[in-house]
């Protein structure tokens, strides 16, 4: 059986790690464009900021995992 201990710890470490990667991918400049002030053109994502996105898209995956393992099992 999986401790529910190390679960919640791991969960707390992915939600962190989460947030300070979706906080890293910033390609908008200001509130200005929260409300489409900004018409900027995004191209392609490109090395470094590739590589984040994949990663905040794989640690996103393990938080759902780990939520739905504690879910079930705990």
């Amino acid at each position: 059986m999986i401790n529910p201990t190390i679960l919640t710890v791991a969960q707390i470490v992915l939600a962190v790690i989460l947030v300070i990667m979706i906080l890293l991918q910033n390609q908008g400049s200001g509130l200005g464009s929260t409300f489409g002030g900004n018409l900027d053109f995004y191209g392609t994502k490109r090395g470094i900021e590739r590589l984040l996105f994949i990663m905040t898209g794989v640690v996103a995956f393990l938080f759902i995992v780990s939520s739905l393992i504690s879910l079930i099992f705990g």
